[in-house]
């Protein structure tokens, strides 16, 4: 069945059919289209536009369509030309001509706009459920790490001492701010297209506020042509979740570098890793290769529908079908990312004893050695370049500052006292960076209590 047949003297060519078909793909969404439905004519009946007993019949039919597709007995048939026709006909097929009043005052345009819509809209709940789960495994290991001792790096090279708990907190703060951009494309997106028409609105007295209130909107939008041509919010969530894969990749980064056995720094579960089919001692972290590989899909997506959008007139235009497959793809690939990633992290081993002698072993302590001299009246450049020849000497006999004797020390600046030994530890590199933001005890105690309190505070969306 067709929605559009009456003027035609020809049947679609089957390759044409095909072309023009997007069943195969928007079926995805049979849940909002026809909750979209039973909110349409549940308004309709309101405006007296259909009757009470109408639309009781109606609504009636199409919950158990809803329910027979969920549970297998109905099975979406890839003969009709999108999953709007294929709810339609089989309301027709088992109410007759009462069904035929479902598509009153409204047009496919505004249609699949609603259900791309309220699918997105429920994906952005779930991404952001997701993304809550894996900050709460993230601050658990900041909580359990705050004296995991490593170093910190510039440009792949050991700069300067701090903690595990301070390097997630990094990662924290990204994918804080993911959450933060999910909700405000949720808040923007948050307006009811249905009622919008086929792009002018219709002739019936729809009360456009009710469906909205109806599907837990804020209200209608205000402008039919670009209610049923935009898709702004779509561009916002592919680059929102462009950024989010982005930082995964990152971490990911991160994590196949720690797991080499150069460095040692964690080991990751056997659940989340995999073999060699030919060398017996590989353990390879395939899982965060993949992420970082995945990321690369995410933003084609991204590139795919601004391209798609860049030259299209008002209003709706038979490209914008385009969104559905790049965007379902992007959403279910995250998604499983997300939560492949969270539970890599949450059973990963950490050895910090690796991490606190490559801390000890790449000089990460230098800018402190240089600090200690500024506070003995040394000029920060006179004590940049003692450092420095420390180093050297460092590098030539295979030692770290700490293992230097006072008087080689002296021998290079007479400044140094016993105390540079206390100095220059790695407890007080880190502690003593305590302003807001750093490595320090105090600041990370600071710093955990506030995202716990962002945890309670921020609440999956809803």
């Amino acid at each position: 069945m067709k929605l559009w047949g009456g003027r035609f003297t020809k049947e679609t060519n089957q390759l044409v059919h095909n072309f023009n078909a997007s069943i195969s793909f928007d079926q995805k969404f049979f849940r909002q289209d026809i909750d979209g439905s039973i909110a349409h004519v549940t308004m309709l009946a309101a405006c007296g536009i259909l009757t009470d007993e109408e639309k009781d019949i109606i609504v009636k039919e199409l919950q158990n369509i809803k329910e027979e597709i969920l549970d297998g007995r109905l099975e979406i048939s890839p003969t009709y030309e999108d999953i709007h026709s294929f709810v339609e006909a089989t309301l027709i097929e088992r109410t007759g001509d009462v069904g035929k009043k479902l598509h009153t005052g409204r047009s496919r345009n505004d249609q699949v706009a609603l259900d791309m819509k309220l699918y997105t809209r429920d994906e952005i709940r779930e991404i952001d459920s997701l993304l809550k789960e894996l900050l709460e495994t993230l601050l658990n290991t900041m909580a359990e790490n705050t004296h995991t001792y490593m170093p910190g790096f510039t440009h792949l090279q050991k700069a300067q001492p701090l903690t595990l708990a301070h390097h997630f907190g990094a990662y924290f703060e990204m994918f804080r701010r993911d959450r933060s951009r999910l909700a405000d494309i949720y808040r923007r997106m948050n307006y009811c297209p249905l009622g919008a028409g086929a792009l002018a609105g219709t002739t019936y007295p729809l009360d456009r506020s009710l469906t909205a209130s109806l599907l837990g909107f804020d209200g209608p939008t205000l402008n039919s042509m670009d209610s049923v041509s935009d898709r702004d919010y779509l561009i916002e969530l592919l680059s929102a979740l462009s950024t989010i894969m982005m930082h995964l990749s990152r971490f990911c980064e991160e994590i196949i570098i720690w797991n080499t056995n150069e460095y040692q720094f964690i080991e990751l579960d056997d659940a989340y890793s995999t073999g060699s089919s030919i060398m017996p001692q590989k353990k390879n972290p395939d899982i965060a290769e993949l992420v970082r590989g995945k990321t690369g899909r995410v933003y084609g997506a991204l590139t795919s529908i601004l391209t798609t959008m860049k030259g299209l007139p008002l209003a709706y235009n038979k490209d914008m079908q385009e969104d559905k497959e790049l965007t379902f793809d992007a959403i279910d690939t995250v998604k499983g990312c997300i939560k492949l990633f969270e539970g890599m992290i949450a059973t990963m081993k950490i050895n910090k004893d690796a991490m606190e002698r490559s801390a000890k072993n790449g000089f990460t302590n230098a800018t402190d050695a240089a600090d200690y001299l500024v506070n003995h009246g040394v000029a920060f450049r006179d004590a940049h370049g003692i450092i420095g020849q420390i180093v050297l000497f460092c590098i030539e006999k295979g030692i770290a500052i700490d293992d230097m004797s006072l008087d080689e020390l002296k021998s290079i600046c007479p400044v140094f006292e016993e105390d540079i030994y206390d100095a220059i530890s790695l407890k007080t590199c880190v502690n003593m960076r305590n302003t807001i933001g750093g490595p320090g005890e105090k600041a990370m105690a600071e710093v955990i209590g506030l995202c716990r309190q962002y945890l309670a505070d921020t609440p999956a969306l809803s």
